[in-house]
Formats: C-alpha cells, sequence, structure tokens
C-alpha cells in the first residue's frame, strides 16, 4: 500500500482505503462487544453474530469494489501520463537528431 504525502487532509485518494479498513474492523470491534455484553439466549447471540457478519462482509465487499475502482481509476490515468510522456520524448529524441544530423551536415 502506497503511503500519502498529504498528511492529514488527503487529496489524492491514497488514504481512503486506510479509513475503510478502519471503519470496517470498527464496526466488527463494536458487534462483538456489544454481543459479548448483551443479555440474551446462546439462540439470540448466535442470530446476531450471523446477522453482524453479513453485514460486515457486504460491508467489506463494498469498500473493497470502491478501492478497486479508485485503483483502477489511477492505473488509467497513470497509463495516460506514462503515454504523453514517452511522446514527448520521441518528440524531443527526433528533434534532437535532426539537430545532429543538421551539424553533422556542416
Amino acid at each position: 500500500m502506497e503511503s500519502c504525502e498529504c498528511g492529514d487532509k488527503c487529496k489524492c485518494g491514497k488514504g481512503g482505503s486506510k479509513f475503510a479498513v478502519g471503519a470496517i474492523l470498527g464496526a466488527a470491534a463494536g458487534a462483538i462487544a456489544g454481543l459479548v455484553f448483551a443479555p440474551k439466549s446462546g439462540k439470540e447471540t448466535r442470530k446476531d453474530i450471523k446477522d453482524g457478519s453479513e453485514k460486515v462482509i457486504k460491508k467489506a465487499k463494498k469498500e473493497g469494489e470502491k478501492a478497486f475502482e479508485k485503483a483502477k481509476e489511477g492505473s488509467k490515468k497513470f497509463f495516460k501520463k506514462a503515454d504523453k510522456g514517452a511522446e514527448e520524448a520521441k518528440e524531443k529524441i527526433a528533434e534532437k537528431i535532426e539537430e545532429i544530423k543538421e551539424d553533422l551536415e556542416k
């Protein structure tokens, strides 16, 4: 995972996945604490655990999909910039080759 250079006020989006993981873990910890301290029967507690796990799994899946889409967008932007940079480099190299040819002809 890449670290973010933006600091606390992240604008690049790299800090989002850390937040998502923290949110999921926090929700899971809260659900477990609630179950442990709630005065319910074993059957009710098992149902609550099952329901809570399903919610956490849904949320994790949703956050994973969001992270995947962000990564996909980031890679598109990266390759677009890389292609542009390669094209600019080719043009500059072609210009330098022409300059060298002209110098050699003199």
